[in-house]
């Protein structure tokens, strides 16, 4: 069979036929006609067929016979990289059609110390429960634009004034002295509040990281005491950062009670003060768009409802 000569002014060709293709690719493969005869269920002569017909369309040989068996043929070379590229982007849109009733994404937005200490740790359960979702997360501090689209589901620390949205308390917005148990029973004890003058306080200080939540100020002024450096110990721009401080035992810090509950439960920290409880008209908020939400929306939703009433159960218990 004679090649022909390429027309730079031709009409683009008629791609070959898919089944010639597939015969062509298998018999490359397996070198056996047979053997591929097999792998595409069809007859031996159905396959030489096949590739004639592709031959055809090539306009030389692909395939030649030797005493050593088949042996592809320049063309039947560069034609086999070709379809070995080309069969596995097949493959791969067949799996997106095909696939997990394809993965849904879900753009969530949550302040940073959050993030670390109250979602990130539990988000297992949530991929248990929901493999065919993936949960995109963007940790800072502005509201995203729920209304618009830009997140689906958003937790933001504020009173839930957020024009055109609608919101919900998820978890409140109080804090509790928290320490390492070491400080507990060590040279200076904790018993009282009035204990925290032989301390060190550890600060978070509001800002581009963290929200303005009650600091040792207000809560020393809660409990009406007085003579107490507020000025003194380490400061940190996130509360994650000020509960890491805590647990390495360098002095007591003020945590939102849903960021420490597990590890008051697990004794890895301690709440010195059973009375130490400030509570605050701030919280923790789940901000959604107005109408309805998209299915696995609904459900992230509804697992975050989930995870804040068990933890508000164990906060009771503790």
């Amino acid at each position: 069979m004679a090649g022909h000569p390429m027309n730079e002014d031709a009409q683009p060709r008629k791609l070959p036929p898919l089944n010639a293709l597939k015969a062509f690719e298998a018999v490359a493969r397996l070198t056996s006609i047979s053997l591929a005869a097999k792998e595409l269920s069809v007859t031996p002569g159905a396959v030489s067929q096949q590739v004639r017909l592709l031959e055809d369309h090539a306009g030389a040989p692909l395939l030649r016979r030797e005493a050593s068996g088949l042996v592809l043929t320049d063309l039947g070379l560069r034609l086999q990289a070709a379809l070995r590229e080309a069969f596995e982007h097949l493959k791969q849109a067949a799996d997106v059609i095909y696939g997990p009733a394809s993965r849904q994404s879900l753009a969530v937005s949550v302040p940073p110390s959050f993030a670390v200490r109250w979602l990130v740790p539990r988000m297992s359960r949530f991929y248990a429960a929901h493999p065919e979702i993936e949960i995109w997360i963007s940790a800072d501090m502005k509201l995203a634009d729920v209304a618009g689209g830009r997140a689906d589901v958003a937790v933001r620390y504020g009173q839930g004034d957020y024009p055109g949205v609608r919101s919900e308390i998820l978890i409140e917005g109080g804090v509790i002295p928290i320490c390492s148990p070491r400080l507990m029973d060590g040279d200076r004890p904790l018993r009282t509040p009035a204990d925290l003058a032989g301390h060190t306080l550890i600060h978070v200080t509001p800002g581009m990281m963290e929200e303005p939540r009650p600091d040792w100020a207000a809560w020393f002024a809660s409990r009406k005491l007085e003579g107490f450096d507020v000025r003194q110990g380490p400061r940190f721009d996130q509360t994650a950062f000020a509960i890491e401080d805590a647990l390495h035992g360098r002095g007591v810090a003020l945590a939102p009670r849903a960021f420490v509950a597990n590890d008051l439960a697990s004794g890895r920290l301690a709440a010195p003060f059973a009375d130490g409880y400030l509570a605050s008209d701030l919280a923790y908020r789940l901000v959604t768009r107005r109408g309805s939400l998209r299915p696995e929306a609904q459900a992230f939703v509804a697992w975050l409802r989930q995870e804040a009433s068990a933890d508000a159960v164990v906060r009771d218990e503790l």
